[in-house]
Order: C-alpha cells, then sequence, then structure tokens
C-alpha cells in the first residue's frame, strides 16, 4: 500500500524544464509537424524561383521550435511565486495531494488519462492536456520504485 507524505521544494528551473517537457508531450504533433511542413514548402518555394517565400518559411521552421521554448519559458516564469514555495506532497494509492501556505490540490489518479514516466519527473495529463508534475527528485529511491510500480499498474490496467 503506498501512503506517504515528503516536503520539498521546487527550483525555477526545475518548474521550467517540467512544464516544457509536459508542453512539448502535449504540442508534440505540432512542434514536428509544423516545423516538417515549413521545411517542405520553403524548399518547394524555392525550387520554383519564389526565393523570398522559401528562405521565410525555412528560417519559420529553425525559429519555431525556439519561440515555442520561449513562450513556455514565460509562462512558467509567471507561475514560479506560486509553484516555488515549500510543498508537502502526500502520495497514496488513489490520490496525491500538494499542498502549501497558500492552497491544496488533491488530485485522484483515476483523473488522469495518461501518464509519462520519465528520468526527471511524473507527468499528468487528462485527454492530451498537460496537467500536472511531480519531481522524482523530491522522493526517496525506494518511494520513487513504489509510485513507479503504483503508476504502471493504474496504466496497465486502464485506469489512469
Amino acid at each position: 500500500m503506498v501512503d506517504f507524505t515528503v516536503r520539498y521544494e521546487p527550483t525555477p528551473d526545475e518548474v521550467a524544464r517540467a512544464l516544457g517537457q509536459g508542453v512539448r508531450q502535449q504540442l508534440k504533433i505540432a512542434y514536428l509537424a509544423l516545423p516538417s511542413v515549413l521545411i517542405v514548402s520553403g524548399l518547394v518555394c524555392v525550387l520554383v524561383d519564389a526565393t523570398y517565400m522559401g528562405v521565410a518559411m525555412l528560417v519559420g521552421a529553425v525559429v519555431f521550435p525556439l519561440v515555442l521554448t520561449w513562450s513556455i519559458r514565460r509562462t512558467g516564469k509567471r507561475q514560479l511565486a506560486y509553484l516555488c514555495v515549500p510543498t508537502t506532497l502526500r502520495v497514496t494509492d488513489d490520490w496525491y495531494e500538494c499542498r502549501t501556505d497558500q492552497s491544496t490540490t488533491t488530485m485522484q489518479w483515476s483523473l488522469f488519462g495518461r501518464i509519462v514516466t520519465g528520468t526527471e519527473f511524473w507527468l499528468f495529463f487528462i485527454g492530451r492536456q498537460f496537467t500536472g508534475f511531480l519531481p522524482r527528485r523530491a522522493f526517496s529511491s525506494e518511494q520513487q520504485a513504489e509510485l513507479d510500480g503504483l503508476l504502471a499498474s493504474r496504466q496497465n490496467a486502464g485506469i489512469a
């Protein structure tokens, strides 16, 4: 039975990385498809002597991922005062809770349609929407293993 409580404080860089990973997962198709379409279209334009348009599309293919990353980081920075505070996490078989001096949020595991387990975070999705994360560093290696097992069993059972 999983039931443990930990206390930690997220760092601004950690929050930015988690948000970046989550939004990239959420926008994976756009993140890959748009630059690909711009590259192909740009090459076609160059081949048909629409050079300026083609170069603009090729530049757009390079700039798009950079602008998306910048936008994610900017959005994350607005949330830092709210997120980078001492936090108590309680994890059970059925839910997890994040508690700070300003708020308490409890999320049932069954709410999440997809949970991505990474080397640094567990990323949570409702449908295709990225909704949150838990940092692995907040937990001991034994707790991480328990949480990995819990989340894997829930996803294998079609619950998470």
